[in-house]
């Protein structure tokens, strides 16, 4: 299959980044790329399904790894899994003899290793441009799920319907599930053998990066955990700050220590992101150097500054979030700056141990196996979003009353958009198209 071939079938298939960011992987592939990437490093505390995945699915991960290298026509193509995943790495070796093209490389257990700059750089000793994307420096980054999604797709014409998610936390039996796309977090939960706290606060994605949900929210394609933290868990205290509340604060206790821009990732790469600056400036109304505000534009979000070098705790992350989108709102675009290249000759005395961040956040109680569960049951009902990656939205091919079978095309986005196909996840009958999802019933 060559690189046209594969670009159709991963549209036509609805393949999108399975870890979180959702963006079409169609749109990755690139003739430029001299290495592929898989990045299994899982990134987040608690969400275990990667590592799972590269044991279980070996066999189908590697074959579609080695797809994507011949598909590019690259050089070759890393596997990259971080070292405490002892399982996956001895399935990985007991294997990868059979692919040539193929290697493993052994990441330490740091966060936030599974960013694709930090990645690229552990890799491969590139460093990315700030603003840019990973084929800048001829590579291509792909996470497990997505690799599994785009064999299946290759090897069995199977549509994007199911996703691997993982449930931890406050509940009775962590575990990490492949369920339709379009139920509920509280089906999740069922599957999970319910709460063992009625308080408890559901969070959709990893503790650093995720998002407060809620039981009613429906799983997407890019759903990778939901976790069930105390409601006075530092991961969920600070996501309930408004930004009113964030400058405030900074205004009365910032202390220009430093230490948030002296554990940034990106920082230590080089790039111009300062958030001690940000800070600064933000908290004392400073306007005369603009690019301490545009450099917002080079944070990864990863919340080492907030959730593990603020002592204070402070919220350089949401500020500086909040930031970006002020400014994209207003049409301003990420400046074009000169190369920052050049890391920090205290990069790696500065790495952050995923255990000692487990620790600072008051989760290591939650950081336990959450296995495989096979014969999960029927879902009667699911809800499919539109807006399930980056991109456009799909436009809905399908009208109430229609009947439909698991993996049928139900959405299609603009032409010539970004975007992929969306399929029903379940067979059954739809019974209601709004303006942002398709219900279907069984």
């Amino acid at each position: 299959m060559d690189i046209l071939e594969m670009k159709q079938v991963l549209f036509e298939g609805g393949v999108v980044g399975a870890g979180g960011a959702g963006f079409p992987t169609y749109a990755k592939l690139s003739e430029q790329a001299s290495t592929v990437i898989l990045n299994g490093s899982e990134c987040e505390p608690l969400i275990k399904v990667d590592r799972q995945l590269m044991n279980d699915y070996v066999k189908e991960v590697l074959s579609g790894m080695m797809m994507f290298v011949e598909a590019m026509n690259a050089d070759e193509g890393i596997i990259a899994v971080k070292k405490s995943y002892t399982t996956a790495i001895e399935a990985i070796r007991f294997h990868l003899g059979e692919y040539k093209k193929l290697r493993l490389h052994v990441l330490p257990d740091i966060y936030p290793a599974g960013d694709e700059v930090v990645l690229i750089y552990e890799t491969t000793g590139k460093i990315v441009p700030q603003g840019k994307i990973p084929i800048t420096v001829g590579c291509v980054v792909v996470n497990v799920e997505t690799v599994l999604n785009a064999y299946r797709k290759i090897t069995e014409n199977r549509n994007v319907t199911t996703k691997f998610v993982t449930i931890a936390g406050e509940v009775k039996n962590p575990v990490t599930v492949e369920v339709p796309i379009g139920i509920t977090v509280r089906e999740l939960i069922d599957l999970a053998g319910g709460l063992t706290r009625e308080d408890s606060v559901l969070i959709m994605g990893g503790p650093m990066t995720g998002n407060i949900t809620s039981m009613n929210a429906v799983v997407t394609k890019t759903t990778k955990a939901v976790l069930v933290l105390p409601p006075n868990s530092p991961t969920v205290s600070k996501r309930q700050h408004n930004a009113k509340m964030d400058i405030r604060n900074a205004m009365s206790a910032c202390s220009q220590c430093q230490n948030c821009t002296a554990v940034c990732p990106r920082a230590l790469l080089g790039h111009s992101i300062k958030p001690h600056e940000f800070m600064r400036s933000i908290a004392n109304g400073i306007t005369s150097n603009v690019d301490t505000y545009l450099n917002s534009f080079f944070c990864c979000s990863c919340g080492l500054c907030e959730f593990y070098a603020c002592h204070q705790d402070l919220s350089p992350r949401r500020l500086l979030d909040a930031c970006k989108a002020g400014l994209r709102s207003n049409g301003v675009k990420i400046p074009d700056t000169p190369d920052k290249g050049v890391a920090n000759r205290m990069r790696e005395e500065r790495r952050i141990p995923e255990h000692r961040l487990v620790n600072k956040l008051g989760l290591h109680k939650y950081d336990i196996p959450a296995p495989m569960m096979q014969g999960i049951g029927v879902f009667k009902q699911v809800q499919l979003n539109f807006r399930q990656n980056i991109g456009a939205p799909v436009q809905p091919c399908v009208k109430p009353g229609d009947m439909v079978a698991e993996g049928q095309l139900i959405g299609t986005p603009p032409e010539g958009a970004l975007g992929v196909y969306l399929h029903a996840s379940i067979s059954g009958m739809v019974t209601e198209v709004t303006d942002s999802y398709i219900t279907i019933k069984q």
